[in-house]
């Protein structure tokens, strides 16, 4: 269908946010011979194929694998484990979402509907390459090569497997001693909120494997239960909220061979959580935390003994982040790490900080013989801060070079002398992939993805005195003179979420809520990424303080916008829908409408990782922090008693992150407070929104609730 007949909010579902058949998941071999990557054959497509960029000679792209003719026609099922994992990652596509390769590139393996495929990525021409199905026990996840491309390992039912790349001597090399224990999964804490979604991690001379054990008997067990099917069992989920027992973490060497397994030791009842694992030439490498987050060591290990000695302690009196890529280390053994030190977030290689507080590093994207690759922020000794840009940084001992120019939020994947550099930019929509070798551009990896019926027009600024990074959209035809506008804020605001980016796409929703006829005010305040520690920081035992920010933001832009603000409403999903119901409940002087995704009401109802590190162990408070933080409680309601204004709750039923709970026990006490509002259930829904007609008449019903609620006409 062609994308001019259709409105905003359809080809926004349908695309899923315009990602679909933008190429993805990049890997570059490490000779520099070819690129690795997923694509779906359209913008509307959902099922990723697996390809290949060869580099040799003249550039040209091959098919790998089709999942259309791997299935034959047959529909994908997936498992119970694989929905949950995806639900994890918060992957919404279909087919091959995912794979891993061995040490060359030259071997990958991945699954389609539980089964294992592994596939030959050397074979040239234009035909596809050799992909066979290995005949395994099922249903299959996570499958990855051992480095010299041998063996596959992966896990089923909680045991993990390894057989031979040909399909030959399966066989088991850990499995489960009990229903509550798995081997080579990441338990739940660790996927959702550390960013580990492994739990087993080969040795670099493919000898051996080190395996997490998991048992999750001490969680305690909620169900998720589907209201519009009372016939249908309640999906029974070990959940670990606020204050309750986590998975018990162990870790396991296992050689191949067969000889026995050695348990990696460290103080776990001090440091329980299992944070990172790499095994490089010099050894496993661990990165350990203390349940408050206010500890961690990292930890050489010896694979063969089992023991463990402390490379290097960092401790803060609010919380340690971790890091994408980090820890890691160079190839003559120093540690690299990202750290808070003198108010700004640096990389440091040994006992060394290698960048200035000119940067805010954001992650670690590789470590090469002679330098590093970060992805980098302006940081708070930047003379001038460049509004929601993102750069790559090469980083060696003698100072830092950008590899990214262009105005906008980049990203990297390196392979020995050649780099994949995703940018995306302003003033132009969807991502672009450019391989870069010797810094000179070799290739585009083509995107299939459709560009969008609306054009945003963000202005990016600074707001009040602190100077909070906001993006404000007016209606495409509004003009100078046409008078104030009705206000909708939209942020996140909180931990993790940046939306202020130098980016095309991530305005065209803002864009569409603008063009309903609003003044449209994204605001990063305290507590979001990308700025400094002081600022992610000074939201420990505050999660108030975020909305505190949004009303200075609209505010301070009212003085340079044309906003009316006796007409203010606010949305938001997750945290953001927090934020949203926070607004209305405790400022309606400000706000006058709002709209409450998926919201948190009450933080002893989220899990342990995640709510402990900003409020505290729930034990251990003496009832305000979490009081005060809270929706449901009588502090919450009653900071502006008699001022009611209209709310919108919206739940999906399904979700498991932010079960449906929340909202039901915030509608249960406003009504008991006499506070009038809406609730909107969404049968099936998880916390995400896939479902194209879902996410469509989602912003549908959201605008003319907001219209009606402002008595917009």
């Amino acid at each position: 269908m062609p994308t001019d007949h259709l409105s905003f909010p359809r080809q926004h579902a349908r695309t899923q946010r315009f990602t679909l058949g933008a190429p993805r998941a990049f890997t570059v071999a490490p000779d520099g011979s070819r690129v690795v990557f997923l694509r779906s054959a359209s913008g509307t497509e959902r099922a990723q194929a697996l390809w290949v960029l060869d580099l040799e000679g003249e550039p040209h792209e091959r098919p790998v694998a089709d999942p259309a003719a791997l299935l034959a026609g047959a529909g994908e099922q997936l498992s119970a484990a694989e929905r949950a994992r995806r639900e994890r990652s918060r992957e919404g596509g279909a087919g091959i979402v995912g794979y891993a390769v061995d040490e060359a590139v030259g071997t990958a393996a991945f699954t389609l509907s539980g089964r294992l495929y592994v596939a030959d990525l050397r074979a040239g021409g234009s035909s596809p390459a050799p992909v066979r199905q290995l005949d395994v026990p099922g249903p299959v996840i996570d499958p990855r090569p051992s480095p010299d491309g041998r063996y596959v390992a992966y896990t089923v039912r909680g045991a993990l497997r390894v057989v031979a790349a040909d399909g030959s001597g399966d066989r088991a090399v850990a499995e489960p001693e009990a229903e509550s224990v798995t081997y080579g999964l990441a338990e739940f804490a660790a996927a959702e909120e550390m960013d580990r979604s492994r739990g087993f991690w080969w040795a670099p001379d493919s000898s051996a494997l080190l395996v997490e054990r998991a048992d999750d008997a001490p969680v305690a067990r909620w169900w998720i239960a589907d209201p519009a099917r009372p016939a249908a069992e309640p999906a029974r989920v070990a959940y670990p909220s606020a204050g309750t027992p986590n998975a018990e973490v162990r870790l396991f060497a296992y050689p191949l061979d067969g000889t026995g397994r050695t348990e990696l030791g460290w103080d776990q009842k001090r440091y329980p959580y299992l944070a990172r694992v790499s095994w490089d030439a010099h050894g496993p490498l661990l990165l350990v935390q203390s349940r408050d987050q206010r500890g961690q060591l990292y930890l050489a290990a010896d694979a063969a003994t089992g023991e463990t000695r402390m490379v290097h302690a960092d401790e803060d009196p609010r919380w340690l982040d971790l890091h994408a890529g980090a820890p890691a280390r160079t190839p003559d053994g120093r540690l690299v790490r990202i750290a808070d030190e003198g108010g700004a977030r640096v990389l440091a290689v040994g006992d060394r900080p290698l960048t200035s507080d000119a940067f805010h590093v954001r992650g670690l994207l590789d470590v090469g013989a002679d330098d590093l690759l970060v992805q980098v922020s302006a940081g708070p000794g930047a003379e001038e801060p460049e509004t929601g840009e993102i750069h790559v940084l090469r980083v060696n001992e003698l100072g830092t070079e950008r590899l990214s120019t262009e105005p906008g939020v980049h990203g990297a994947v390196r392979g020995g002398p050649v780099t994949v550099l995703v940018s995306s930019v302003l003033e132009r929509p969807g991502q672009r992939a450019r391989v870069l070798r010797g810094g000179e551009e070799i290739a585009v990896v083509a995107s299939h993805a459709e560009s969008p019926v609306i054009a945003p027009r963000p202005t990016l600024t600074r707001a009040g005195k602190s100077k909070i990074p906001a993006a404000v959209l007016l209606p495409s035809g509004y003009r100078e003179g046409d008078g104030p506008l009705p206000v909708l804020l939209d942020p996140y605001g909180g931990p993790h979420g940046q939306r202020v980016l130098a980016a095309h796409n991530a305005y065209l929703t803002p864009q569409w809520f603008a063009d309903q006829g609003f003044a449209v005010i994204v605001a990063d305040g305290r507590g979001t990424p990308g700025h400094s520690p002081a600022w992610e920081k000074a939201i420990r035992h505050e999660f108030t303080a975020t909305l505190d920010d949004q009303v200075e933001a609209v505010h301070a832009l009212a003085e340079e916008f044309p906003l009316d603000l006796s007409r203010v409403s606010i949305r938001g999903w997750s945290y953001g829908g927090y934020l949203a119901a926070l607004a209305v409940l405790r400022r309606p002087d400000v706000f006058h409408a709002g709209i409450a995704g998926a919201p948190v009401t009450d933080w002893r109802l989220y899990d342990t990782h995640y709510t402990e590190r900003y409020l505290g162990d729930p034990a251990e408070d003496d009832g305000e922090v979490y009081a005060r933080n809270s929706l449901v409680t009588d502090e919450g309601l009653s900071a502006a008693a008699g001022q009611h204004r209209p709310l919108m709750i919206v739940h999906g039923l399904a979700d498991d992150n932010v079960v449906a709970a929340h909202t039901l026990r915030l509608s249960s006490a406003l009504l008991a407070a006499g506070r009038p509002h809406e609730v909107l259930p969404l049968s099936g829904v998880t916390h995400m929104t896939p479902q194209e007609q879902v996410a469509e008449n989602l912003l549908l019903l959201q605008v003319d609730f907001l219209k009606r609620s402002l008595g917009m006409a």
